[in-house]
């Protein structure tokens, strides 16, 4: 089964969700996979040579132009000849899958990553029209899958399969009496991401008496960037926030520090807090659909009302009053975690449908 796989090429969850199902299927050598990029104003060349590195076929197809990237595509579908093609995100699923209908491709999956996409009306026209010349639409959360539907998608079409992280690269790591008292925010700097309401939180712990490093480990758009440098300038707490842009070790940052934190608006499914809970952190995470899945707050983590510095700040101040109950939801949480989101599982389920859909479906035309 060859099986071609097409995501943003600025390196976001959906990427990282592709990346993983092909070498997963190289690993297994249950599936011939091509990983296609749609290039971006950022994407780094260099990540590109480390995933062909890795053995991956990785190409690169223009992203300026949608009719460019489609004919593009097209003209690849046509050399490579797959019989699954995986669109995944917004908006890539809706160019990729109009280069598999000119190909012939015989199966077409939409891959839908988050709850709040930029739908306009032209675009979910677009996406409506699409899903019925298509044989599954993918929610990578129960909550994406439940907003493809509410939209319009065929309810029959639409399932969910969870994402998964490699649980053989991220360890439980230190003992938590040894661990760093310190938090994490894996994220990307864009809109999405709230970066401001975790600065806020941490000068109000400031005043509280509590002040501990704050690490935020990703990349992004430039300008929210910007925005929250400022934000910690006129809060006063430059000295204990460190911007650390793209960390090429983060498991091995995960693996010391005792708190994950995820603020964020939306979601469709955080690998970020899955990561750092599977690394045997505490994961805080904001209280918004793509978080709600991973956890039970009080339990095996906690969940914070979204766009709340005071609750947020309030949150940590009782983990860190309370050493002992935070350790026990770190334990909790990891077990879960690792339990529930292992990427294995993940690709296995890709691959039976994917058979499923190959073994029913003639091409469409």
């Amino acid at each position: 089964m060859r099986v071609l796989h097409f995501v943003t090429g600025g390196f976001s969850g959906a990427t990282q969700v592709a990346v993983d199902l092909c070498l997963a299927a190289q690993r297994t050598g249950d599936q011939e996979v091509l990983l296609v990029l749609r290039r971006k104003r950022h994407t780094s060349n260099e990540r590109v040579n480390a995933l062909r590195a890795q053995g991956l076929d990785v190409r690169v197809v223009p992203g300026w132009l949608h009719l460019l990237t489609i004919w593009t595509l097209y003209r690849l579908c046509l050399s490579w000849k797959p019989d699954v093609l995986a669109a995944h995100g917004f908006s890539e699923h809706l160019w990729g899958r109009f280069a598999g209908l000119l190909a012939q491709v015989k199966v077409l999956v939409q891959v839908e990553h988050n709850t709040r996409e930029r739908y306009r009306w032209w675009r979910l026209k677009q996406s409506l029209w699409l899903a019925q010349r298509s044989h599954s639409l993918v929610g990578v959360s129960y909550a994406v899958r439940d907003t493809l539907v509410r939209l319009g998608h065929p309810p029959d079409l639409c399932t969910a399969i969870q994402n998964g992280v490699d649980l053989d690269r991220w360890q439980p790591g230190l003992p938590w009496r040894d661990r760093e008292t310190a938090m994490v925010m894996p994220a990307r700097f864009a809109s999405a991401k709230d970066h401001a309401t975790l600065i806020r939180a941490v000068a109000l712990l400031k005043t509280k008496g509590w002040q501990m490093p704050v690490y935020l480990a990703g990349d992004g758009k430039a300008i929210w960037r910007k925005r929250a440098e400022q934000l910690c300038e006129s809060l006063g707490v430059t000295d204990q926030v460190y911007f650390l842009g793209r960390v090429s070790d983060l498991p091995a940052l995960m693996a010391r520090v005792k708190y994950c934190v995820l603020s964020t608006h939306h979601e469709g499914l955080s690998l970020g807090l899955i990561e750092g809970m599977a690394a045997g952190c505490v994961g805080v995470g904001s209280d918004v659909e793509g978080a709600q899945e991973i956890m039970a707050s009080g339990q095996t983590g906690l969940l914070v009302p979204e766009s709340s510095p005071e609750q947020l700040a309030d949150a940590f101040a009782r983990l860190l009053a309370d050493d002992a109950w935070a350790a026990s939801l770190a334990e909790a949480g990891c077990l879960h975690v690792r339990q529930t989101f292992d990427k294995r599982q993940m690709h296995q389920r890709y691959h039976r449908l994917f058979s499923t859909l190959l073994d029913r479906q003639p091409a469409l035309s």
